[in-house]
């Protein structure tokens, strides 16, 4: 009776293992079902194919003009009128490359190392050197009419105060002695260039001053020919 029992538990156990590994194989084929790669590949060509929900429209902005503006107006750069630039343009290449003026000389500075104040003229330009070591000056003054001669007294007296200081600049005395005050119409000007004299210093005094009255004159006559 006891080995009856014993062999139907055997059974009973055998017939459980079996049915549960063939549920265990069949739960596993459903749960890792083969790729086909249909289903990646979709997700793929969704992701690269461009959306047009996304797309920036581009916008073309029309353009105003403002970069150019300002272009053609009458002063230049360093506040010159077209009239005074052109004076001056037509100075520098009368120069030769001898022309060392490079700091503007605005109205309050004219007035501080001329003595001439706004009410006397209609335009004007002056420049000077920066370094205070050179001399080289060039003083256009547009006179009004009834201040004409006014002008024209106080340049006058502006070359002769630096002919008279010489010893302040001795390595310049060649270019102020070749200084000129020239009036054309109502144009008072105040020559004083020479650039770099080095070659002609070795000649002695009197070449110096003669080089630089040469290229004021070429100075002088350019500006006459704007006139």
């Amino acid at each position: 009776m006891k080995k009856k029992t014993i062999a139907l538990l055997c059974a009973a156990l055998l017939a459980v293992s079996v049915t549960a590994c063939g549920g265990n194989g069949k739960d596993g084929s459903s749960d890792a079902e083969p790729s086909t790669g249909q289903e990646s590949s979709e997700e793929s060509s969704a992701e690269s194919a461009p959306s047009e929900s996304l797309e920036t429209p581009s916008v073309e902005t029309p353009s105003d003009g403002a970069g150019s503006e300002g272009d053609g107006a009458e002063s230049s750069e360093e506040g010159w009128s077209q009239e005074m630039e052109q004076l001056k343009a037509a100075a520098v290449e009368a120069a030769e490359g001898g022309y060392w003026p490079d700091m503007v000389l605005q109205p309050d500075m004219l007035e501080m190392s001329f003595g001439i104040t706004s009410d006397m003229y209609d335009d004007y330009m002056a420049e000077m050197p920066m370094m205070s070591a050179h001399v080289d000056t060039l003083l256009i003054v547009k006179a009004k009419e009834d201040k004409l001669e006014t002008v024209q007294e106080i340049v006058e007296a502006y070359r002769e105060a630096k002919v008279n200081d010489t010893m302040q600049y001795p390595m310049n005395l060649g270019k102020i002695q070749a200084s000129r005050v020239e009036t054309i119409g109502n144009y008072v000007m105040f020559v004083m260039l020479g650039g770099d004299t080095t070659d002609v210093e070795e000649q002695g005094d009197e070449a110096v001053v003669k080089a630089c009255q040469e290229r004021n004159d070429k100075v002088i006559e350019a500006i006459r020919s704007q006139l």
